[in-house]
């Protein structure tokens, strides 16, 4: 997993367009694998059984995948594509709903169809600044465990799961990599060399 930050859509997030009598209902929301992306889209296709076609991209880190779903290759999904990576978004997955009203709109149409209601949607949809965390393992014995609860309240960290021992308390933590020295220093410190920091690839 990558560790550098990036920005995605905090949420689902809808925009619709009517163009040449088509209807064109734009969606996007975060996925964090691929995996997840296909089981929103097929969720979508499932509750719109009448759309004529559902198109979507998604692009989750270095994996990427779209789909034209019957439109003329090139016109659906790789526009779709493209919005998500003009505008620099990670963990996103966007779809497309098409409901077709009659007229012909050519590849060019269809293209500037897809992928400008994609950009639309991609470019309100609300956005979230995500900073990776590292998990790391922290230690103290017993008689530190409440320096080591006064210390985190002073830092940004998420906690997990806690394991009492013979020796003391193992608590799991999700630490920002830049912040990982500073918590190890300062635990060392307020525990006076009693508590230890633990990273995953240790």
């Amino acid at each position: 997993m990558s560790l550098t930050p990036f920005t995605t859509v905090a949420g689902l997030h809808r925009s619709d367009a009517v163009i040449e009598n088509s209807e064109f209902l734009a969606f996007c929301t975060r996925a964090e694998t691929p995996e997840a992306a296909l089981a929103w889209i097929k969720a979508l296709r499932a509750e719109r059984p009448d759309a004529t076609h559902v198109c979507w991209a998604y692009v989750i880190g270095a994996a990427y995948r779209f789909s034209d779903d019957g439109e003329p290759g090139g016109t659906a999904g790789q526009p779709i594509l493209r919005a998500i990576q003009g505008q620099q978004l990670d963990q996103v997955a966007a779809a497309v709903v098409r409901y077709y009203g009659g007229t012909n709109l050519g590849t060019g149409g269809l293209a500037r169809a897809y992928g400008g209601t994609a950009a639309e949607c991609l470019r309100t949809a609300p956005r979230l600044e995500v900073r990776p965390r590292v998990q790391v393992s922290v230690h103290v014995p017993f008689e530190r465990v409440s320096t080591l609860y006064h210390l985190l309240g002073g830092l940004d960290v998420e906690r997990g799961e806690e394991v009492y021992g013979q020796d003391g308390l193992q608590l799991a933590l999700g630490v920002y990599p830049d912040e990982v020295e500073r918590l190890t220093q300062e635990l060392r410190d307020a525990t006076r060399g009693a508590g230890s920091v633990v990273t995953e690839e240790e």
